[in-house]
């Protein structure tokens, strides 16, 4: 299945790049069609073909890839007074009663803006420039969404902590997500969405299995390089790969734990942010 998979994406990456950040500003309210906490558990996914090439390999970085994501694990809540927090509108008076009344206090309603904001912030991970050329990755729509798909699971790995109240958010992060990767194939490819669909759960799938306890030290490394690198399922990457598979699997662990840290209140208004990757030397001077 994977192959197949893997073909629709490598179509739909000559559809160019990505659709930017700004054409998702505008808030949304989609309908709930598949829970992720019952599809997650569900999926299947199948062993990866060992015959391909690996188109996505890495070439050279730009920065020591061997001495980035030691660092400590921290919350990644916004501080009270940061700048980039974004806070529920307070109405007063009649236009209170009003909002009210059409329902813009409900919980349905502020899950909707607050998963609007959390996917804002994964959007804001994923389509900069910095986290390519940290990991010297090409920007087609493949890796883009290969990317996407990793932060997605980074999010709703938390949100199931919180159980059911954290399923139900998750599967409005899980709607924005959808309406956004529909735009990114401009619609025109709709007989794909299916594809796609089947390449998220089973790559949600084989995440989660990478980090349970019975998991073996390297099958994180293993799934990041099937999932985000490899073109059509390589098995293992060669020696100039290696490197920046094993940084990108020290960044996703140590955002595991950031996110362990991180309050529910952070989690579900989407008052945080991920590690910056932009304050790397190399990659500001090449700006």
């Amino acid at each position: 299945m994977l192959q197949r998979c893997s073909t629709a994406v490598s179509r739909l990456s000559k559809l160019g790049s990505t659709s930017s950040m700004e054409a998702l500003r505008k808030d949304a309210i989609f309908t709930p069609r598949h829970w992720y906490a019952t599809a997650a558990a569900t999926a299947t996914v199948a062993p990866a073909p060992n015959d391909s090439t690996a188109k996505g390999s890495p070439l050279k970085s730009v920065v020591n890839l061997d001495k980035m994501f030691w660092s400590k694990p921290c919350s990644l809540a916004l501080a009270p007074d940061s700048r980039f927090r974004i806070e529920e509108p307070k109405y007063e008076g009649f236009r209170h009663v009003i909002y009210k009344m059409l329902l813009f206090y409900s919980k349905q309603s502020k899950s909707i803006r607050g998963a609007n904001v959390v996917y804002r912030r994964i959007l804001h991970q994923v389509d900069k420039p910095a986290i390519y050329e940290v990991f010297n990755l090409e920007k087609t729509f493949k890796m883009t969404f290969s990317l996407l798909v990793l932060h997605m699971w980074l999010c709703l790995r938390r949100l199931k902590q919180e159980g059911k109240e954290g399923a139900e958010f998750g599967q409005y992060i899980y709607e924005r997500y959808n309406h956004d990767v529909e735009l990114r194939v401009n619609l025109l490819l709709t007989k794909w969405m299916k594809e796609l669909e089947k390449i998220f759960y089973g790559n949600i799938v084989a995440y989660d299995a990478a980090l349970l306890p019975e998991a073996k030290p390297d099958e994180l490394s293993k799934v990041i390089w099937r999932n985000v690198f490899a073109d059509d399922g390589e098995s293992q990457p060669d020696d100039a790969a290696l490197r920046t598979v094993q940084a990108m699997t020290r960044y996703v662990r140590r955002e595991v734990s950031c996110f362990s840290l991180t309050d529910k209140e952070a989690m579900y208004s989407g008052n945080f942010m991920f590690t910056s990757l932009d304050n790397i030397p190399s990659v500001s001077a090449k700006r």
